[in-house]
């Protein structure tokens, strides 16, 4: 079918009072990974190529998101291609002719002000193409190979105030908020704050989104969607997975020289790490 558009699916999620899973991708490995996991629980889902991964695919975004298009309009379950985590203004501009419907423009690394400023101009022009912008208000951290960040830290979590005026500044039709999650993490120890959580479903006036969901145990990220998370970001945990996959595979095999042979278990992997952490998404048990 063809591609859906993010924004679609996050505001019937939030309708439902559920949320969409977003998995970012890197090889077409996880492409495929991602697209047969969600039909496996016949679930929609978001693919996302980060700002990241296209400076590793050596600064090109259109054979990653070309090759992510074909394989979504042979899936049987709804898909969208988001653009993630983008600082560079001419990556921004390569969205829509990439086939992106949405774009995470990340400022959130600068002064609140500063931030607000240069996410108004992008979601301005986001607008006028037909993009639907997410932001980031306060700081998840652990991007770029940071450390992740103390989410104890001060200014560390998005305050409802800050959030509700963030909002209504820069026109933003979805924010990410910091509520106790990293990026990066490789263990699921984050504890979540709820209760900052409810204050900015309240507050914020557009659907939440949860980034650093591979550290949070899946009893908190069901919580958190019941709490007002409308789409919920998914990355190390699928790269874990095929790390290990990758890795057990070479150990038991290693004079193994043919990609297809580690990279087809890798795959497998994934599909089953997809379809645990949607169910968790939807509301179901998970572990």
């Amino acid at each position: 079918m063809p591609l859906a558009a993010t924004g679609a699916l996050v505001a019937s999620a939030s309708a439902a009072r559920t949320a969409v899973a977003a998995f970012n991708v890197i090889t077409l490995e996880h492409v495929e990974a991602v697209i047969a996991g969600a039909e496996a629980v016949q679930a929609p889902v978001v693919l996302q190529i980060s700002e990241n991964a296209v400076t590793f695919r050596q600064g090109q975004v259109l054979p990653l998101a070309r090759a992510a298009t074909a394989a979504a309009e042979r899936s049987t379950v709804p898909v969208a291609l988001h653009l993630d985590h983008v600082q560079s203004d001419d990556l921004l501009r390569q969205a829509p002719g990439a086939g992106f419907s949405s774009v995470m423009y990340d400022a959130a690394h600068l002064p609140y002000e500063e931030n607000l400023a240069a996410t108004r101009a992008a979601a301005d022009w986001g607008h006028a193409q037909g993009l639907w912008i997410e932001a980031e208000l306060g700081e998840v951290g652990g991007k770029d190979g940071r450390a992740p960040l103390d989410a104890h830290a001060p200014g560390a979590r998005t305050d409802p105030a800050e959030a509700r005026a963030f909002v209504a500044g820069s026109g933003v039709d979805a924010l990410a908020v910091a509520i106790g999650s990293s990026h990066a993490m490789r263990t699921r120890t984050a504890t979540l704050d709820h209760d900052l959580l409810k204050r900015l479903a309240a507050s914020a006036g557009v659907p939440l989104v949860l980034h650093g969901s591979s550290g949070v145990r899946a009893g908190e990220v069901s919580a958190a969607v019941a709490g007002g998370i409308a789409k919920v970001n998914v990355g190390t945990a699928l790269n874990l997975t095929m790390t290990r996959a990758i890795r057990e595979y070479l150990a038991v095999h290693p004079d193994a020289v043919d990609s297809r042979t580690y990279l087809s278990v890798a795959r497998e992997a994934m599909v089953g790490t997809v379809t645990q952490l949607i169910t968790v998404v939807r509301g179901g048990p998970g572990q």
